[in-house]
């Protein structure tokens, strides 16, 4: 028997669900909605359609390719192309940097000058612009009829659609859906329900339990009256000027104006009904006239012809808005059967359906989809503040240069680990990831940079782009755990206590190397999805028979562990993060600084590599691991957050004689690369094998059964592998996302980059064609420059490992 799916939503997202379940095989599909069938009153019914498919997410890249294809096969959308142009010295940079995001996922785009961007679209005023960027596979999406299209092709295959049928409550028993109850009383079953319900998402996820961190917002569009310039031509291209936050489209003799430059609006559900009373749909509000003024004045400038007219319609529509931009897929962990699909824009709806039914039918996608994980956040990002502001933030920036290291100002100083006052009395400047302050670097080490120098170690002037959050102070602190030795800050890597009868069976099951190994054991390994993707990569310690700490990633790890837990009781899962900190104390001096103050021996032959041990560092209670991902001998040293400024002042006191230094974010990265440790979610996803990512030494095949090791034995060889490349000029660098080319054409894109002190050169991981081999030269694309590079072996710097080992 079918598993019976109810989709709650008929706008582009639910109706593309509908198609694409029943294309899967599954045609027990019911899609309900609160408004008529299909231009139902949310914000698929006004959206203006604008698809730019280039985006600096690969994923979001690809979804959005996918609904440009799927749409012009159901005669959805015209190709009208894309334009975007720049105003600005810095817009006219910054679309070079998106000329190349669009090389490397595959989108055919050309930078174009003034005169061009004139030819393409002839109102606009050429003393007003340095150029454009061109993508001629960009254009409008004509979201009610591809509903429409999609709903009809459901139908054919068995869905149905009901309109005003709005759902009020989704019923379950024992943890799993049952169905849903209409505001008519109606109670239709389901195995499966799918909220697609658009800015509506957020109420229908609190049905449930569920936070659903999307925030309404009003957004400007108006319509211009006829404007004689433009004579009904309706296919000119899509237009954005991003310099002042707007963006244009023709209707007939028309020009639809869209605007993010006004204050953020955030909506207030409660008071929908009211405030919309009077306009065509709930997803318009009256339109805010006086906000739209600048926008007309700028958009007077740029298209000179729009003095022959005015605005004619308007109005402030709806949409969702997410923290991070990115749209809430995933299934409700506490609710099995429970999905949902929301904060998805037009541009990316096909894609994000076709991914989600796959998900659901299949269990799996084709597509990474960590950005936009349902379970990617952690738990203080889901307080309703933190999804306000955030979100509030996402619709200011929609059209800003955002630079890659550039993290939120705000909220901040959510999590800090023990050792924060001391780093800010060391200078150090903060980044913010998973909310914890992380220091980049420190300018107390400014004083080493000289001393650094005279060594050999390089400097180079960086432009104006790469020196942005950056300092070359990091290059002194890397140079400086190579010769003497540092503390870092690992504080915020991810941890879990896994404990139980259960627990070493409960690991071996989902992770691809052996750690059913004897206490004191530290073992690398990955996780994988179904179809052998890397899901993540693990550092699990075995501190007992029955006790397990596990350094991961984020919150995505807990919710797949949490989803594979044995029904039994046999394993306990516990995020111990906030209660723990962790210093990681490296380099040549790092056994000098510690072993005087440890009742144990640290040694190499008594504490080998990735081995682990409890004991004391003067008071202190601290766990050893015996790992380093700077490639550099030294420990990862853990203890609970209570003692955690007493480590911290006990190491630095211990390590004054040896001039101890505190190192950055900057500095780590930098070390890693140079031993080609990779970091999950920039180099590899689960759009990689662990052969392709150069990962392949972290599987056990001879393991009798772990999850994803059928789809590694049929899978073939990689087509593409992750190589280091090695820049051949001491001052080019690169920041990740920039497209590679072997004779002259595109092959892949660079992932992470860093300067490594030890070559004097900046490296990078890069996906490229598996033909591609260490000695090769490759060509990188950066901004308005092209650098040359060598691919090379792996690692770079002590191949042998020597210098981890001594």
């Amino acid at each position: 028997m079918q598993p019976r799916v109810v989709i709650i939503g008929a706008g582009i997202v639910g109706t593309g669900l509908a198609e694409e379940i029943t294309r899967l095989g599954w045609t027990d599909v019911t899609v309900l909605d609160r408004g008529p069938l299909f231009r139902t009153g949310g914000s698929t019914s006004h959206a203006p359609g604008l698809v730019f498919q280039t985006n600096p997410s690969k994923t979001m890249a690809d979804l959005a390719r996918y609904t440009v294809r799927k749409f012009g096969e159901l005669d959805a959308f015209d190709a009208v192309g894309g334009l975007e142009v720049a105003t600005t010295v810095e817009r006219w940079t910054d679309l070079h940097r998106r000329h190349g995001w669009a090389r490397a996922w595959g989108i055919d785009a050309r930078v174009v000058d003034a005169e061009e961007c004139v030819r393409l679209f002839p109102l606009l005023d050429p003393d007003r612009i340095f150029g454009g960027l061109h993508t001629p596979t960009d254009g409008l999406a004509h979201a009610v009829r591809a509903a429409e299209r999609q709903a009809e092709i459901a139908a054919e295959r068995g869905a149905r659609f009901i309109g005003y049928c709005e759902v009020v409550e989704v019923l379950s028993k024992d943890g799993r859906v049952t169905g849903v109850r209409t505001a008519d009383g109606q109670e239709i079953p389901a195995d499966v329900v799918v909220s697609a319900a658009g800015f509506w998402g957020a109420r229908l996820g609190r049905k449930v339990g569920l936070t659903v961190p999307l925030v309404p917002m009003a957004h400007q569009f108006a319509k211009t009256g006829a404007v004689p310039a433009l004579g009904g031509d309706e296919r000119l291209p899509i237009l954005r000027h991003q310099d002042a936050d707007l963006y244009y489209r023709t209707y007939g003799e028309r020009i639809g104006i869209g605007y993010y430059g006004h204050a953020p609006r955030p909506v207030d559900m409660d008071a929908l009904t009211r405030d919309t009373a009077g306009q065509p749909m709930p997803s318009m509000l009256p339109f805010t006239t006086a906000e739209f003024a600048p926008a007309w004045a700028e958009s007077s400038k740029l298209l000179p012809a729009l003095s022959d007219t005015e605005v004619s319609e308007a109005f402030d529509g709806i949409f969702s808005f997410t923290p991070d931009g990115f749209p809430i897929l995933g299934e409700h962990r506490e609710l099995a059967g429970f999905w949902v699909a929301e904060a998805v824009w037009v541009t990316h709806s096909a894609g994000v359906a076709r991914a989600v039914a796959q998900w659901i039918v299949q269990g799996g996608t084709e597509i990474d989809l960590h950005e936009a994980d349902l379970y990617r956040f952690e738990e203080a990002a889901l307080s309703p503040e933190f999804i306000e502001r955030t979100s509030v933030q996402a619709f200011v920036e929609v059209y800003d240069i955002i630079h890659p290291h550039q993290y939120r100002a705000a909220p901040r100083n959510v999590r800090t680990s023990p050792f924060h006052a001391r780093q800010r009395e060391l200078g150090a400047f903060f980044f913010e990831g998973g909310l914890w302050e992380r220091p980049g670097w420190y300018e107390a080490n400014a004083e080493l940079l000289d001393e650094v120098a005279a060594t050999g170690v390089e400097f180079p002037v960086r432009d104006d782009w790469s020196a942005r959050f950056y300092s070359p102070i990091s290059i002194a602190e890397a140079a400086w755990t190579r010769t003497h030795v540092a503390m870092y800050d690992m504080t915020p890597l991810t941890r879990y206590e896994v404990s139980g009868p259960g627990a070493a069976a409960f690991l071996q099951e989902l992770t691809t190397n052996d750690v059913d190994k004897k206490p004191g054991s530290v073992t690398y390994t990955l996780l994988l999805d179904a179809n052998g993707g890397v899901r993540s990569d693990l550092t699990v310690a075995r501190l007992g028979e029955r006790h397990f700490q596990v350094g991961a990633n984020g919150p995505l790890d807990f919710d797949w562990f949490t989803r594979h837990l044995p029904g039994d009781g046999s394993v306990v899962l516990r995020d111990i993060t906030g209660g723990t900190c962790c210093i990681g104390l490296w380099g040549p001096q790092a056994r000098e600084v510690a072993q005087p103050l440890c009742p144990d021996d640290l040694s190499h032959k008594a504490f080998g590599y990735f081995k682990a041990i409890r004991t004391y560092l003067g008071t202190v209670p601290v766990t050893m691991l015996r790992v380093s991902y700077v490639g550099e001998l030294g420990w990862e040293i853990y203890t609970s957050a209570e003692h955690g400024a007493a480590l911290w002042d006990l190491l630095w006191a211990a390590g004054r004689s040896r001039r101890v230094i505190a190192a950055g974010r900057l500095a780590f990265n930098s070390l890693r690369l140079e031993k080609g440790y990779r970091s999950w979610g920039t180099d590899m996803t689960t759009e990689h094998t662990p052969a392709a990512a150069g990962l392949g030494f972290a599987v056990r095949m001879s393991k009798p059964e772990f999850l994803g090791k059928k789809a590694l034995e049929s899978a073939p060889p990689p087509d593409t592998m992750l190589r280091t490349i090695v820049l051949d000029a001491a001052s080019a660098v690169v920041l990740g996302k920039e497209p590679v080319r072997v004779d002259g054409t595109v092959v892949g894109y660079t992932t992470s980059a860093g300067y490594s002190a030890t070559l004097g050169r900046t490296l990078a991981y890069a996906w490229l064609p598996a033909t591609v081999q260490p000695g090769d030269e490759v060509e990188i694309a950066y901004l308005t420059q092209t650098f040359t590079a060598r691919v090379h072996t792996d690692p770079v710097v002590d191949p042998d490992m020597a210098r981890i080992k001594r």
